[in-house]
């Protein structure tokens, strides 16, 4: 039987709950699990195609032509698989499909509400990654914050699957922030009590804790958190600040999260991961011999995120050649008419790019 992993946020957004998601699929992998991830997104779009890149970064695009978030680019790069639409739902696909099937009389008239209607959706969503039986695990990351109001929804149908597949078979992942005072020179555990009581009042129990911070826990910090949100002491998962997203998995490893998953779904653990590949990409992104400095041309350059997978690209290009790829984003705007101020303003790069959507124009081209 399959089983199922969620991965849900507290406290604040952009902790990272792709990368510990990806993280943790790729440690069961490389135990010999055949392993994928999918991404349940709260807002009422039908896909980020047409959200603003400044606002959602990215649109990423998979094998089969989906307009899907950018954590799908995390996915495929930490698993070296192709991810498809199965793998990024929406609350505007959930409702979409749903009000199809009342149009077309499946519900036999029936008054259509969130519950059941919407939560059904919701699960056979959840289901439809299982079908076939070519993984062993699913995890499924929910995005946006627990105390939501989008993500009630999602919520009830993870309480719901939880009891129709048993506790053994589906556990919880609860990604939280202990923040630092400086002031105080304290870390403050409060905020997270009130994020997993905001899960428990939804009916749902983490099973494990994973704590961004900036310091280390110590076994004080621990046992007061296993203690006041019911988890325990082992599951209590310290998630600090790291050089790059690469090292989260190997941070993950210590910990021993996968190790902890694998007990709590009761399935053989086989041999610890074997992370040699992985930590010889790490070894060259590390420790580049060469560097180069390429030119991004593009229109979204405020915000990074906005051409994730370019950047990302030359990281991993850059670490098969124990080359350091310097990125410099420049503003297609201030590229004008002239050849001249055009080759100035280009002058001294390795390469340029120009970043999909912007008009590659013939000044450009002989520049």
């Amino acid at each position: 039987m399959t089983k199922y992993v969620f991965v849900t946020g507290g406290v604040t957004s952009s902790l990272g709950k792709g990368i510990i998601a990806a993280s943790l699929g790729k440690l069961l992998q490389a135990r010999g699990f055949s392993v994928t991830i999918q991404k349940f997104d709260p807002y009422l779009n039908v896909d980020p195609g047409t959200l603003n890149p400044y606002e959602h970064g990215e649109c990423y695009v998979t094998d089969d032509g989906a307009e899907t978030d950018l954590d799908l680019g995390h996915y495929e790069r930490f698993l070296n698989i192709s991810t498809s639409q199965a793998n990024n739902v929406t609350t505007g696909r959930i409702y979409q499909n749903v009000i199809h099937k009342e149009r077309a009389g499946d519900y036999l008239g029936k008054t259509v509400q969130v519950i059941p209607h919407i939560t059904d959706e919701i699960k056979r969503n959840i289901q439809s990654m299982a079908i076939g039986g070519d993984y062993d695990i699913v995890i499924t990351e929910l995005g946006g914050t627990v105390g939501d109001i989008e993500s009630l929804p999602y919520l009830e149908a993870l309480r719901q699957y939880r009891r129709e597949v048993g506790v053994t078979n589906c556990i919880v992942i609860h990604l939280t922030l202990i923040p630092y005072l400086r002031a105080a020179k304290e870390l403050k555990t409060k905020p997270t009590q009130h994020s997993v009581k905001e899960l428990q009042q939804a009916g749902i129990q983490p099973d494990i804790l994973v704590c961004r911070t900036e310091q280390s826990l110590n076994n004080e910090l621990r046992n007061k958190l296993a203690l006041f949100c019911n988890v325990d002491f082992e599951s209590v998962i310290e998630a600090l600040d790291a050089e790059t997203i690469y090292d989260v998995p190997i941070y993950m490893a210590r910990e021993r999260l996968d190790a902890i998953v694998l007990q709590k779904l009761q399935l053989n653990a086989g041999t610890l991961p074997d992370l040699t590949h992985w930590k010889n990409f790490l070894g060259k992104l590390k420790n580049p011999i060469h560097e180069v400095h390429i030119a991004l041309v593009g229109k979204y350059n405020e915000l990074a995120d906005a051409y994730k997978s370019i950047y990302e690209s030359f990281i991993h290009a850059g670490a098969e050649n124990e080359c350091r790829v310097k990125v410099v984003p420049i503003h297609s705007e201030v590229l004008d008419e002239d050849p001249a101020e055009v080759a100035e303003r280009l002058r001294g790069f390795h390469g340029v790019l120009v970043a999909p959507g912007i008009p590659v124009n013939a000044v450009l081209k002989e520049n």
